[in-house]
């Protein structure tokens, strides 16, 4: 009985070491979707780096650009995370009731960085606000 539990704690050690692992990519090995909104938002940029990120019960991939953009997608090629260095995020990739919330609230900020997922959005203003907004686009929670 012994063995057996031995080698099951083996077997999962092994499972967990191999399963994190981050390895370069090409433009061409993303999904579909994540190949669109580069080529939709992010046209003009130069890729630096794509990563795909395995884990246990995961996937994931990173894009950083030359000038230090960097955008995050799940293992279908929708996006979970834009962060932007030199510029603002695309107004297009924002829900709009969070433009409205930022335009109303912050007029002179601009939205930094956005992370979504199933709980909701949070954005980084250049003010250095970070508001988060539940699945319905309330605000639940703001820090500086």
């Amino acid at each position: 009985m012994k063995k057996i539990v031995f080698l099951l704690v083996c077997l999962f050690s092994m499972t967990i070491v191999k399963a994190d692992n981050d390895k370069p990519i090409e433009m061409n090995q993303l999904p579909a979707k994540a190949q669109t909104f580069i080529t939709t938002y992010f046209k003009d940029q130069k890729v630096a780096l794509i990563t795909q990120e395995t884990g246990l019960f995961y996937k994931s991939y990173d894009v950083v650009f030359a000038s230090g953009e960097k955008l995050e997608f799940d293992k279908s090629g929708d996006w979970t995370e834009v962060k932007c260095k030199t510029g603002e995020v695309p107004a297009a990739i924002i829900p709009e009731a969070i433009l409205k919330y930022v335009k109303a609230n912050y007029p002179d900020a601009k939205v930094l960085e956005i992370e979504h997922d199933s709980e909701g959005y949070e954005i980084k203003l250049s003010n250095r606000l970070e508001i988060k907004f539940n699945d319905k686009f309330q605000v639940v929670d703001i820090d500086d």
